[in-house]
């Protein structure tokens, strides 16, 4: 006896397309997230004698502007900061005031390190 042959059943396209689009959703927030610099943080310690003799600089980061030892600053206008005149060496504590997102602080710190002779300690909360 021989049985009538199958009807083949159609392939479904939508879980190829389901799966082509995660992979591309997958590329595209992970390209996205690549383009970001880093930032190297370095843990506080104790700190020498010579440490102890440089100047200390107290700054307040917010989300709109800068404060360097009381005096508010934009991150673009730090060349005119009492930050661009100190000696090698001297040391900075930065603490974040009010609602400071990762970016905000990611930008400050990329703007700090750019300024020669400063080492950076942020405080936490």
């Amino acid at each position: 006896m021989l049985s009538a042959p199958r009807a083949r059943r159609r392939l479904s396209m939508t879980s190829l397309v389901d799966v082509i689009f995660l992979l591309l959703l997958f590329f595209m927030l992970s390209s996205t997230f690549s383009r970001f610099t880093e930032v190297e943080l370095a843990a506080a310690g104790q700190t020498g004698g010579q440490a102890a003799q440089a100047p200390l600089l107290f700054l307040q980061l917010a989300p709109d502007h800068l404060t360097v030892n009381g005096v508010r600053h934009a991150l673009d206008d730090l060349e005119q900061s009492p930050l661009t005149n100190v000696p090698p060496g001297s040391r900075a504590l930065l603490s974040l005031r009010g609602p400071v997102d990762a970016q905000r602080l990611t930008d400050a710190l990329v703007a700090l390190r750019a300024i020669p002779g400063i080492t950076l300690t942020v405080l936490g909360r």
